[in-house]
């Protein structure tokens, strides 16, 4: 399904693009098959002895998942409740403690993005260019609205505001309650880039979002005004596909500073106030994002090699290699620990010190590609095939 999307999208953007296929084969499979090569296989889990033991508190399957489809479902966990939906409509409410269903929605939707919480509410995006919002007590459809294309980004409530990304480049504001339009901020996409969306952030009342360009843009969250904009990744090379530069990551924010990974241009770190790019490393990529436990910098590069940086200059701190080609997840760190998932459904346990590998569970034969969500010390993690699990470090 990517590479007739991709085909499709090389046949519009021209003839010179079409003709650089060759060269720029292993920028495709850099991003689906997690390596800068992929003819080389995911490296083989090695046997260590754990040195922290793990506990699955509760597993259980929530409908068909993404149904192995390039989606943006992820848990979400807010007043001790995780929530999660399918690709058919399917949506969840359970006890994080011990994964208790306490409602499920059956709905004709085509979940792709979400769910996003906000004040009693859980929002998702269809497939169908959909915003859809239920009750978060009890599951009921609050409202429904249209927006201009497909949802493949978390939508991200503030302020009473729902803010959803979509797939042609417009960043949507609609009422929480009432799923009214408030504004619409409409920006074009390059003729050829990868499928998905980073979900935006809001910091000080700014709608932060990274586009497809390699532009990190801020938008002012009552009306949609743009703030300022600057570029984190700037596409190089012949072809179209080695100038893909998409900010498909979801940025983060930590101290007022926002830090933003690119596909294939680097990563960057640049001043919530105004844009000002603080420090920019073009050799390190990612395109499944950065984390932070408030100290350092945690990132997944496109080879599946974990690594820490540090905060103020992005320079590497260590590198664990011993995941290569693995297709990990986004990592989540808190306390000392950094936690991804992984194509065999794997979640790895590595150490904040120096990324060794502490400890893993198999919580599922199918891929694991939402990042894990850490709440009460218990982590939570939802895989392609429906598979949600809560995990306990002992």
């Amino acid at each position: 399904m990517h590479w007739i999307i991709l085909l499709a999208a090389l046949s519009l953007a021209g003839c010179s693009a079409a003709e650089s296929i060759g060269e720029g084969l292993s920028g495709i499979t850099d991003f689906f098959l997690g390596g800068a090569d992929n003819s080389e296989p995911p490296k083989p889990l090695a046997e260590y002895t754990p040195e922290i033991q793990l506990e699955v508190l509760w597993k259980e399957t929530v409908g068909v998942g993404s149904e192995e489809q390039s989606l943006k479902l992820v848990p979400a966990v807010g007043g001790g409740k995780v929530f999660a939906a399918d690709r058919e409509g399917l949506v969840e409410a359970r006890n994080l403690s011990d994964g208790d269903l306490l409602w499920e929605a059956e709905t004709e939707f085509h979940f792709s993005g979400g769910p996003g919480l906000g004040a009693g509410t859980v929002i998702l995006g269809t497939t169908d260019a959909e915003v859809v919002a239920l009750n978060s007590e009890n599951g009921d459809i609050l409202w429904k609205a249209l927006v201009t294309s497909e949802v493949l980004s978390v939508p991200v409530v503030s302020s009473g505001t729902v803010i959803v990304r979509t797939t042609d480049g417009s960043i949507v504001a609609l009422n929480e309650k009432t799923g009214k339009r408030l504004w619409n901020y409409v920006r074009s996409v390059p003729a050829l880039s990868i499928r998905g969306t980073g979900s935006p952030i809001v910091v000080e009342d700014n709608v932060i979002s990274g586009e497809d360009s390699g532009k990190l843009m801020a938008l002012r969250l009552d009306d949609g005004k743009f703030s300022w904009e600057t570029s984190i990744a700037l596409p190089k090379g012949r072809s179209e596909i080695e100038r893909l530069v998409d900010l498909d990551a979801d940025p983060i924010e930590s101290g007022g500073v926002i830090y933003v990974a690119s596909y294939h241009g680097g990563i960057g770190a640049v001043s919530e106030l105004d844009g000002d790019v603080l420090w920019r490393k073009e050799d390190i990529s990612s395109s499944s994002g950065i984390s932070s436990d408030g100290d350092y910098l945690y990132l997944v590069d496109t080879e599946s090699h974990v690594m820490q940086l540090d905060h103020r200059t992005g320079s590497p701190l260590w590198k664990q290699k011993d995941l290569q080609n693995r297709r990990l997840t986004a990592p989540a760190a808190y306390h000392s620990y950094v936690v991804t998932g992984d194509l065999e459904g794997y979640v790895h346990w590595l150490s904040t010190t120096d990324g060794r590998q502490l400890a893993r569970v198999k919580i599922t034969d199918g891929p694991i590609d939402a990042r894990p969500v850490v709440a009460d010390d218990t982590v939570v993690v939802y895989a392609k095939d429906g598979a949600l699990a809560a995990v306990k470090a002992r």
